[in-house]
């Protein structure tokens, strides 16, 4: 599985969401009707699943699941 479907499974079942609707290029707080300091509970959530650190400046520009992933890969 790739990152970003692993990434929106793990968000969707973190919020409660139904995962089959979303799409790697979902704006990630729209579609899990999130703000920032829920935004902040995913990324420690990933930061532990995935034994990694994701430093903020990292986070500035990221907007989808896609976004997120490429992220996340930089630091797998």
């Amino acid at each position: 599985m790739s990152t970003v479907h692993e990434l929106i499974d793990l968000a969707a079942s973190h919020f409660g969401v139904d995962g089959s609707g979303l799409a790697p290029d979902d704006d990630l707080f729209a579609s899990l009707g999130i703000d920032s300091v829920k935004a902040l509970e995913l990324m420690t959530e990933l930061e532990l699943e995935w034994d990694i650190e994701i430093p903020d400046y990292e986070l500035r520009e990221v907007k989808t699941f896609a976004d997120l992933a490429a992220v996340c890969d930089r630091r797998r």
